[in-house]
Formats: structure tokens, C-alpha cells, sequence
């Protein structure tokens, strides 16, 4: 940018001043604290250095199943043999992967062709499609009304799926674009982000309406969604302000708040250390401890560059991060705490 000669000092002045402030508040956000991780390996992954999105974990099989967004298809990773088993090909554009061992099935969320492919845990076989919106993308079961709940992001609404039929029943109109939806075991309902409207809204499954509609003060983009049952606590990261919001469900109001990576994306929770994990586009993760119902940075680092997607073992703590691109191959990122980090 160049400055004119016409133009005054005092702007000069009062434009310095803003830049000066803009400056400030930049570096504000960079104040980095390392990390009480370290890398156990960094595993190869199969295909291309393409894009990942979700992951989820069942640890009864100790598989993590990863949407290889960029290949299309499900990966299916053995976090006790450390290796690939198998990839689940023709899922489009995969974004949202669910496994839910309950039923011996993997959901994954095909953008593509904007379906729900229901998936065969232990053969890897595809069981089923059905239809579900436009751009669907994340996924919640509700097992007392055998019905998955499917983010049809485009479409301003979740797409709600009988799991013993296959077939769509419902389509809850929601008023925005529509960010992660959870499942809460302890009420029995389904939340969903309304990242437009900056709002989360709670949903019975016995009705398939919306009961209550909560806004969400200092909250921009909030897309990623975590629920602590027990703490009766949900903890929503805004993608366009880089904030972590921590909400009482009880009294339903926004308690805290915290700056967290540019763009955060996927959250994780591994309940026997308290540590929350939020992973964002920008490649830095934010890591958290919960003490009762109070929240504790524990820290903020650049951990790989698209490192926005994070699955946790509760049973190991470790984590697991899938990267695109790690000196030209995709790997999968294993991180376990530090052990002097686990007496905190």
C-alpha cells in the first residue's frame, strides 16, 4: 500500500495508530504454550495426499475409522496393530464417519452424491444408501429411537434416518447453515449447531422437533460440537472468531470462553484424564483440562499443518491425528501424553 502525498499527517497518524493496534492484537493471538504432548509415531496411511475429515473410534475393535475426504473412501485403521486393515472405497466425497458398535455399523456421510452409506463393521461391506440432504456432513445416534441424525449443512436442516430400515423419516428444518450434531445420553436429545444463526438447538428424537433454540453470545461460525454429559457441560468451537465456548446445558448460558487455533474444526475428550482436544484447520491444537466443571488451558502449538482432525483412545489417552501431507505421504499422527502432564 502506498500513501499519497495529499494525504495529511494526522491520518498518517491515526492510520499507524490502527495498524499499530491490528499489530497487537494479531501477535495476541500467537502467544503460543507448548503442548504436554509427545509423538509416539507417525504411522503411513494408504492413498494420496489429499484431504481428511472426521474420524471416529470404537474401541471395542480398537478401529479408527477415517474419512479420506480427498480419495473418497473410509479407512480403516488398527490403532493395536499400528497399520491400515482396509479401505472402504465408493463413499464420495466422504466427510462424517460414525461407528456405532451397538449395531455393528459404520455411517459415513458421502457429500458427492449427498447420501448416508451405512457400512458392515466387520466386513467393511457397504449396506446400504439413503438419501440426505444437500451436503450432508456430520452425524449423531440416538439409540432408544434407533434413528441417526445426519447435519445437512446446504440444506438448513438434520436429515433424520431409521437405522433398521435405512430409510429417511424425517427432515427438521433448522433456519441456518448447520454445523456438528451430537447426542446427549443424559437427556436423551440431539444438538446441532446453527452456525449462522449462532444458536444450538435442542431436538426431542420422540417428536423430531426442535424444543428449544439457545443462543450462543461471542460465538462466529460455531460448527464444532462436544457434549460432556456428566458435567452437563457442551463445549462449541466458532470457526470464524477462533473461540472455544463452554455451555452449562443446565442453566443453558455461556460460561466461558477461550481463544483456541484459526478455524477449529473437530474436538475430542478423553474423560479419565479430563483433556479436551481442539484441533483446527490452521494446524494448531488446543488442548484443555476439565476439574469438576471448570475448564484449564493446558496448552496451544502448532502441531502439523492440517492437523484439524483429532480421535482420542480413553483407554491408552492416546490421540490420533490424520495428515494430509507429511514429507509427501499421508500419516497418521500418534501423540500421548507427557507423563509429568498426566499428575497435573
Amino acid at each position: 500500500m502506498s500513501f499519497s502525498g495529499y494525504r495529511s499527517m494526522p491520518a498518517l497518524a491515526s492510520m499507524v495508530a490502527i495498524l499499530l493496534v491490528a499489530s497487537s492484537a494479531a501477535c495476541g493471538r500467537t502467544n503460543d504454550t507448548p503442548l504436554p504432548l509427545t509423538t509416539v509415531a507417525d504411522v503411513p496411511l494408504t492413498g494420496g495426499t489429499t484431504r481428511w475429515d472426521y474420524a471416529s473410534f470404537d474401541p471395542g475393535q480398537h478401529h479408527l475409522f477415517l474419512a479420506h475426504l480427498g480419495d473418497s473412501v473410509v479407512t480403516v485403521f488398527d490403532t493395536e496393530g499400528r497399520r491400515v486393515v482396509a479401505d472402504i472405497p465408493d463413499v464420495s466425497h466422504v466427510h462424517g464417519v460414525l461407528a456405532v458398535p451397538a449395531l455393528g455399523r459404520i455411517y459415513a456421510s458421502a457429500t458427492g452424491t449427498d447420501e448416508v452409506v451405512a457400512i458392515d463393521a466387520k466386513t467393511f461391506k457397504i449396506l446400504a444408501r439413503t438419501p440426505a440432504g444437500d451436503y450432508p456432513d456430520g452425524m449423531a445416534y440416538a439409540p432408544d429411537a434407533h434413528k441417526l441424525y445426519v447435519s445437512d449443512e446446504h440444506g438448513g436442516s438434520d436429515t433424520v434416518i431409521d437405522v433398521r430400515t435405512h430409510q429417511r423419516v424425517a427432515t427438521i428444518p433448522l433456519g441456518g447453515e448447520v454445523g456438528n450434531t451430537q447426542y446427549d445420553p443424559a437427556s436423551k436429545h440431539i444438538f446441532a449447531n446453527v452456525q449462522t444463526r449462532r444458536q444450538l438447538v435442542e431436538i426431542d428424537p420422540s417428536t423430531d422437533k426442535v424444543i428449544a433454540r439457545i443462543d450462543l453470545p461471542g460465538a462466529k461460525g460455531n460448527h464444532g460440537l462436544y457434549i460432556d454429559a456428566p458435567a452437563r457441560l457442551a463445549f462449541i468451537a466458532c470457526e470464524d472468531n477462533a473461540k472455544l465456548l463452554v455451555l452449562d446445558l443446565g442453566t443453558r448460558r455461556v460460561i466461558a470462553s477461550y481463544e483456541v487455533g484459526e478455524d477449529p474444526d473437530v474436538l475430542a475428550f478423553d474423560p479419565a484424564l479430563g483433556w479436551l482436544y481442539v484441533a483446527s484447520e490452521s494446524g494448531k491444537v488446543a488442548l484443555f483440562e476439565l476439574k469438576g466443571r471448570a475448564l484449564h488451558p493446558l496448552g496451544l502449538a502448532m502441531l502439523a499443518p492440517d492437523a484439524h482432525v483429532v480421535a482420542v483412545d480413553a483407554a491408552t489417552h492416546r490421540a490420533y491425528f490424520p495428515l494430509k501431507d507429511w514429507k509427501g505421504h499421508p500419516v497418521l499422527r500418534i501423540t500421548a501424553p507427557r507423563p509429568a502432564a498426566q499428575l497435573h
